[in-house]
């Protein structure tokens, strides 16, 4: 008999942005990448395909709080794991502390690769809500052509005092 996926056997159980999500095996094979599953089978485009190669984080999405470069992470490495897009970070009308700063600071320019950037600095702010500029730099490996780096940090600084004064 040959060896069956994990979730071979009728439908995968995601969790994606706080709801659980089942996909039938038809619509998704276990080696799928992740980016693949979210944009072409569950129309959750705000995560975006940049290089295919995890090097440029247009991708990034958080697997149980953690950047993770969904364009090479397949879908059996997320079974059971908390997954978050941009499209749960915050909504126009309750938007997260990060992307109030970005509009503060003028952070895009072109805006194709901030969804990802937003999830790494998500990622990073749960993990150090005060991170200095050594902590910004090794934590936000996205490209970005437009090269707006200073703003990126200003606005990662901003969103941390901003959640700083939310939970006194």
């Amino acid at each position: 008999m040959a060896a069956r996926h994990a979730f071979e056997a009728g439908a995968m159980k995601l969790s994606i942005n706080g709801r659980s999500v089942a996909v039938d095996d038809a619509a998704a094979d276990a080696r799928m990448p992740l980016l693949w599953l979210l944009r072409d089978v569950l129309n959750l485009t705000g995560t975006k395909y940049g290089c295919g190669v995890a090097a440029c984080g247009a991708c990034t999405v958080q697997v149980d709080g953690a950047a993770v470069r969904a364009c090479v992470t397949p879908l059996q490495a997320v079974q059971g794991k908390a997954i978050r897009t941009i499209e749960g970070l915050g909504t126009a009308a309750a938007p997260h502390a990060l992307q109030q700063a970005w509009v503060e600071q003028q952070v895009p320019q072109c805006g194709y690769c901030q969804s990802g950037m937003l999830m790494a600095a998500a990622a990073l702010l749960e993990a150090k809500p005060e991170p200095s500029d050594a902590d910004i730099d090794a934590a936000i490996t996205n490209l970005c052509r437009c090269g707006t780096y200073p703003r990126v940090r200003a606005a990662i600084h901003g969103a941390a005092r901003r959640l700083a004064a939310r939970r006194r």
